[in-house]
């Protein structure tokens, strides 16, 4: 069976010739097909083109995207802890550099994506570190692929090790992820994904519903995920996109900037 790799969002389908008619992850408000319509890739096409590239954020944690650019062009951040390696969100690249450099740092011990635009190609991921995936229920309907790797949850937070606990956040997605790691200084550190968005200026974050078409979540919607989170404690935020990082009073930062959100959409 043919791995299909969708161009715009990096969701993989499996299935014979011709390629899918359409991506559903695409066709949902939340992302957009193309004007120039659906595209598709495969895992060799994509490997021959593209390279991952890395970066080390902070001891402990390091960062991995794809370049040039493909698809939505998040990073996936891995995490290492004494209790093994854990990937956050997702790359459509998984070429033989990547495996390599992966088992050289102690393989994965399991993987946790925040919501569906970065599921990619997670199947292919597990598959190859023999890793569990662990999505949260509510988001279910949103897996392309099957895999016997995937473990759903569904309560407000599950501890994968004493120092890494995904939390339910909500918001974008119904099942929106967030990481929370102590960090190597016990300060805390928030791998958000999209559920919380690092503003340019790394001083605020903001929350959306779909970002691409602009569509605002509700006052209520934010001031849930700002609940869910402010039971945890962090100083530094690493959003889904290079150069999204918040070095420091990442917990008040989300907390004001889910009010200013608030006070504005309510005017």
């Amino acid at each position: 069976m043919t791995i299909f790799i969708c161009t715009a969002c990096g969701t993989s389908y499996e299935g014979g010739e011709p390629a899918p008619d359409g991506c559903r992850i695409c066709q949902d408000e939340r992302q957009y097909v193309p004007p120039s319509g659906q595209g598709w890739t495969t895992p060799q096409k994509l490997a021959a083109s593209h390279t991952n590239t890395w970066r080390q954020l902070e001891p402990g944690l390091l960062s991995l995207q794809t370049v040039p650019a493909f698809a939505i062009n998040q990073r996936a951040l891995l995490l290492k802890t004494a209790n093994g390696n854990v990937l956050w969100d997702c790359l459509a690249l998984l070429d033989d550099a990547t495996k390599a450099l992966v088992e050289g740092l102690g393989g994965l011990s399991a993987i946790a994506i925040s919501h569906p635009h970065y599921y990619t190609v997670m199947q292919d991921w597990a598959a190859a570190f023999d890793a569990p995936i662990y999505l949260h229920a509510a988001d279910r309907e949103w897996v392309c692929r099957p895999s016997d790797h995937i473990r759903f949850w569904d309560e407000d937070a599950l501890a994968l090790s004493s120092t890494v606990t995904l939390v339910h956040g909500g918001g974008h997605f119904a099942g929106g992820t967030v990481l929370h790691w102590t960090g190597e200084d016990d300060n805390g550190v928030l791998l958000a994904g999209d559920i919380v968005q690092v503003t340019p200026g790394a001083d605020h974050v903001s929350f959306m519903w779909s970002y691409p078409n602009m569509i605002p979540l509700s006052a209520q919607e934010v001031a849930d995920v700002a609940e869910r989170l402010a039971h945890w404690p962090f100083e530094r935020i690493y959003g889904a996109f290079s150069h999204q990082n918040v070095r420091a009073d990442g917990h008040d930062i989300v907390a004001r900037s889910a009010k200013r959100y608030i006070d504005r959409i309510s005017r």
